[in-house]
């Protein structure tokens, strides 16, 4: 599906430039979902799609490897050389140690139901793709070992993730403590929750000298740098993951009688990979086959730079 390219407003691109001034200056910025509400139906979504994302949830099954989540993904390129946001072909995901991941199926190649059309397909999604190609592109960051810095593409890896608490089971979204995601830029935004307490996945963010795996109620007050926490739809966080470790909560359930939900979009955004790199032979830029997709740009100039 391709969008039309109806160019933006003056207002809208204020208001991101502003946001992007902030996450230069602080690595790490909060939007309230109001806010990001707001940016999305400026940048293209319908009324129908806000409805409809907040439901797509209910689709996803299994997770590979977790007990206490339903997951899909699906991979996506940022193409600042023709001003375009494609989905990719499928490909199996790892994270390593390496990239500061420690979990028992750390390095492990993981496969992932496919996020499918009734999600690719919103134009809530379309905007969040283009609020964060705008925040992340031309920015100085710490770039990580082994990733491709001279290219103009970016690949986002899109998580559609739910946490689930049943008896017998606590559901982590963090199961594996403090971390980072092995990635340049990790954006997540809250579709909705369920039942869930209100101390329930509150995420901590930590200096990179905090040590990875340690469980988010024993980490080093010294190192934590702040806490958010995703409670209305759209709530958004966004930081640079090279320069800042994060932990989460458990979700918790008001009533234990009861399932606790919670629903996210997770965007995990990096340069391609190069020889080398544990993701390399996973690292495909071809364009997926049976589910293409296409979004242009209004946000990007004639020389592929940001609009100011």
């Amino acid at each position: 599906m391709e969008s039309s390219d109806t160019g933006v407003s003056r207002e809208i691109l204020d208001e991101l430039w502003t946001l992007r001034e902030r996450f230069a200056a602080t690595r790490a910025i909060w939007v309230p979902g109001v806010q990001m509400a707001n940016i999305c139906r400026k940048l293209g979504a319908t009324e129908e799609d806000f409805e409809s994302i907040q439901t797509v949830s209910e689709t996803l099954k299994t997770d590979p490897t977790l007990p206490f989540r339903r997951s899909k993904n699906g991979r996506f390129v940022y193409d600042f050389d023709c001003k375009q946001i494609r989905r990719l072909s499928f490909q199996p995901f790892v994270l390593s140690v390496e990239e500061d991941f420690v979990r028992y199926d750390s390095g492990m190649t993981r496969k992932f139901d496919e996020v499918e059309e009734d999600l690719q397909h919103n134009s809530v999604l379309h905007a969040l793709f283009l609020f964060q190609a705008f925040m992340l592109h031309g920015m100085d960051h710490k770039h990580r070992p082994k990733l491709d810095y001279d290219t103009n593409k970016w690949i986002c890896t899109l998580f559609h993730l739910r946490t689930v608490t049943q008896r017998n089971i606590l559901g982590e979204p963090a199961l594996e403590g403090v971390h980072s995601d092995g990635v340049d830029v990790t954006m997540t935004t809250l579709l909705g929750h369920t039942n869930m307490t209100d101390d329930s996945a509150v995420t901590f963010l930590h200096t990179v000298d905090e040590v990875n795996g340690t469980r988010w109620n024993a980490t080093n007050p010294k190192n934590l740098l702040g806490q958010v926490q995703h409670k209305d739809f759209l709530d958004t966080l966004i930081l640079f993951d090279h320069e800042r470790k994060h932990s989460l909560s458990p979700v918790w359930a008001i009533d234990e009688s009861t399932p606790a939900l919670r629903d996210m979009l997770i965007f995990f955004t990096r340069k391609p990979v190069v020889k080398g790199h544990p993701t390399y032979p996973y690292d495909s830029l071809n364009d997926h086959e049976r589910m293409p997709m296409k979004v242009n740009m209004g946000l990007v100039d004639s020389e592929g730079a940001v609009k100011a």
